[in-house]
């Protein structure tokens, strides 16, 4: 490219990514430049910053302007987060390398099947990127990819899903009833019963939400078609929607080819995920005045 194009190109995946747009001006995505060292971890720095939400930024650069005591000094908000997308990540990375190894890894050298598995363990999390063509996966990565869709980012940023906050109370708390403690705790600190309540109905409306979407465009697109002549389908549109209600944007190749019923489905999954599940929970359930 010229450099003024270069720049255009620059500026607006730059922007793309950290507001967790996923839109691309390339015709195959990322998939060109799955082997760039700089231009995937350049974007993959803006898709986690753009994830992590305002208020952990703002903390991050006022600790990083006094690093003394840099982790104690973090709100408990904060280390959540900041930890949640850590384990996140570093699972997502783990689970794609190995599940795709003899796949859409497969022609890839060590280094670069590594950086292409945290690539998507990034862009699952609500921005929709890619470099490896993802109606070639195996459906164990496709289903991964649907639990980082559905988890998401953080309160407060530009992602979609449950949020990290919601996933890790709810871990936290299952985890501390299998102990036999009735207060979970994070980092020394004792989990409100507020907020347990708040995730777990998150998680309540979320599936609610998932399962009608998924239940409605299985009607709309294979209603009428025996299961053994619509095999693979499921998952495909398991995965539209979850992407949608995401507002991640990844997909199998299959959204061009959903009908008018189909796409208005993926059209109301993708409004209701970016206002927000409980907000929408929140908005039905109050009482008329």
């Amino acid at each position: 490219h010229d450099m003024p194009a270069a720049i255009y190109l620059s500026v607006f995946h730059s922007i793309s990514a950290f507001c967790n747009a996923g839109f691309s001006l390339f015709s195959d995505n990322f998939a060109g430049y799955r082997d760039r060292w700089t231009i995937n971890l350049a974007l993959c720095a803006l898709i986690i910053s753009g994830g992590l939400g305002f208020l952990v930024l703002s903390e991050i650069r006022r600790r990083l302007a006094s690093p003394h005591r840099f982790w104690r000094r973090f709100s408990l908000h904060a280390k959540i987060v900041i930890t949640t997308t850590a384990v996140l990540l570093l699972t997502g990375t783990l689970l794609i390398a190995f599940m795709e190894r003899q796949s859409t890894l497969a022609p890839l050298s060590l280094p670069h099947r590594f950086l292409a598995a945290f690539f998507h363990s990034v862009n699952a999390r609500t921005s929709g990127f890619n470099t490896l063509p993802m109606g070639q996966m195996a459906n164990e990565t496709l289903f991964v990819i649907i639990l980082l869709m559905f988890i998401g980012a953080s309160p407060g940023s530009c992602g979609g899903g449950i949020k990290t906050t919601t996933f890790a109370a709810l871990a936290v708390a299952g985890v501390s009833r299998l102990r036999g403690h009735d207060r979970p705790q994070m980092f020394r600190r004792s989990l409100p019963p507020a907020s347990l309540g708040k995730a777990f109905s998150v998680v309540m409306i979320s599936t609610l939400v998932v399962s009608i979407g998924l239940m409605v465009i299985l009607m709309t697109e294979i209603g009428d078609i025996p299961h053994q002549e619509s095999r693979g389908k499921f998952l495909e549109l398991f995965f539209e929607v979850v992407s949608a209600f995401g507002t991640v944007g990844l997909s199998t190749g299959i959204t061009s080819s959903l009908s008018e019923g189909g796409k208005i489905i993926i059209i109301i999954m993708m409004f209701i995920g970016r206002l927000g599940p409980l907000m929408i929970g929140i908005a039905v359930s109050r009482p008329i005045d």
